[in-house]
C-alpha cells in the first residue's frame, strides 16, 4: 500500500497508482468541460428564498477581495504542500471530484434563490474558465463549494502549521461569504458534513486505510 508520504519515484513504480491518478485527472478534465452548462441550466431554474435570521440581522458588503485572496493563497499553499507527496495529492484530487460530484447532486436537489441582500461575488479566475456565461451565476448555493474547498484541502496536508492556517482560513471564508450574502447560513454550515463525505468516499474509492 502507498503511505502517505511515498516520493514520487516510489508512487509511479505502482500501477494501481498510476492507474488511479490518470483516471481522476480525467474525470476532473471532463467535469470542468461540462460544469459551465450545468450551472447555466442551474442559474435558469426558478428557487426557493430561505428564511435566514443570521443574514438578515447581517449588514451586506463587497468582500470578494479578501474572500478570493484568502481562497487563492490557501489552494497555493495547499498545493505547494501536497505536490511532494503523491499519495496526498491522489486523495486529495479524487476528495475535490466528489466533492463536485456532491455539490452537483445537491444544486439538482435543492433550487434556491439568492439570499435577500446580495452583494455579487466576483471570481477573477474561475468566472472567466468554468462559469463564462452572459450572465452572472447567482445559484449555485447550497452547499458553498469556497468553504469546503478550503476546508478539503485541510484535511489533505499533513498535521501541522499549514493545516492551521487552511482551518483558519477556511472559517474567514465561511464568514466572509455570509457578509458577502453569496450564500445562505444553511449552506456554509452544510460544507463540512459534504467534505467529510467527500474524504471518507474518497478513501473507499481509493482502497486506503484511515489517516491522519
Amino acid at each position: 500500500m502507498l503511505l502517505p508520504d511515498s516520493t514520487w519515484p516510489a508512487a509511479w513504480r505502482q500501477p494501481t497508482f498510476r492507474r488511479q491518478l490518470l483516471t481522476v485527472l480525467a474525470l476532473l478534465l471532463l467535469l470542468a468541460r461540462q460544469l459551465p452548462r450545468y450551472f447555466a441550466w442551474v442559474q435558469a431554474r426558478p428557487g426557493h428564498h430561505l428564511p435566514d435570521p443570521l443574514l438578515t440581522a447581517l449588514p451586506a458588503h463587497d468582500v470578494s477581495g479578501a474572500i478570493f485572496t484568502v481562497i487563492y493563497l490557501g489552494i497555493g499553499l495547499g498545493l505547494v504542500t501536497l505536490l511532494p507527496r503523491p499519495a496526498r495529492l491522489l486523495r486529495a484530487l479524487a476528495a475535490y471530484l466528489l466533492l463536485h460530484l456532491l455539490r452537483c447532486a445537491t444544486l439538482w436537489l435543492l433550487p434556491l434563490e439568492p439570499p435577500t441582500g446580495l452583494v455579487l461575488l466576483r471570481d477573477p479566475l474561475v468566472d472567466q474558465l468554468l462559469y463564462a456565461a452572459p450572465a452572472p451565476i447567482t445559484k449555485d448555493l447550497f452547499f458553498s463549494g469556497h468553504t469546503a474547498t478550503l476546508l478539503l484541502l485541510a484535511l489533505t496536508v499533513p498535521p501541522g502549521w499549514q493545516r492551521v492556517v487552511l482551518l483558519a482560513g477556511t472559517v474567514a471564508v465561511a464568514g466572509l461569504v455570509l457578509v458577502q450574502h453569496a450564500h445562505y447560513t444553511y449552506d456554509v454550515l452544510a460544507a463540512p458534513l459534504f467534505v467529510a463525505l467527500a474524504w471518507w468516499g474518497s478513501g473507499k474509492v481509493l482502497g486506503l486505510r484511515s489517516e491522519k
